[in-house]
């Protein structure tokens, strides 16, 4: 059995709920990414680290980013917790920002989060609105899934569900 952490880094709760349950399910110890030490983080055989889109940057990358050298021996998995739903187009664009060079082979799997506002800090709260305000002057069958989502979000949206780490724990399993 290989020992396994989840680490995530979470803004507004949805990726800490993912990552909870990710180590339920998996037996996994479970860190917050400002919290762990990558002496200790390298002590692990599987590293799965989660964390919310912020303009196509996934929160936490930096983590697996920096300390590549002391765990590229590892197997590594991120997955990414967003407010739109699935979309292929939006995941390309996702790893070809996130996955250069040493982490292009990654598997990244997709979680859809949740939607707050009352939560978001005001800064987020306020980019949230001019986007929307841009978004809203085009022609809404042009949308895409992102932007269609977007406009439907309102006040308080949870899409965070159980069964989006089903994926996520087959992968692990099939290595064991």
């Amino acid at each position: 059995m290989y020992k396994t952490v989840i680490l995530y880094q979470s803004k507004y709760g949805a990726t800490e709920k993912y990552a909870k349950w990710l180590a339920e399910e998996l037996g996994g110890d479970l860190m917050e990414t400002k919290n762990a030490p990558i002496e200790q983080v390298e002590t692990y055989d599987i590293i799965i680290l989660g964390g919310g889109i912020y303009a196509t940057g996934i929160r936490g990358i930096s983590f697996l980013k920096k300390n590549y050298p002391r765990i590229k021996d590892k197997t590594l998995v991120v997955f990414a917790v967003g407010a739109s739903p699935y979309d292929e187009k939006g995941m390309a664009a996702l790893r070809e920002r996130n996955f250069k060079q040493e982490l292009a082979e990654v598997p990244c799997f997709y979680c859809r989060g949740a939607w707050n506002e009352a939560k978001m800090t005001w800064l987020d709260r306020n980019l949230c609105r001019l986007l929307k305000k841009a978004v809203a002057k085009k022609d809404p069958a042009t949308y895409e899934p992102w932007e269609a989502a977007l406009m439907q979000a309102e006040g308080e949206c949870d899409w965070t569900a159980r069964e989006a780490i089903d994926p996520i724990v087959e992968y692990i399993r099939q290595l064991q």
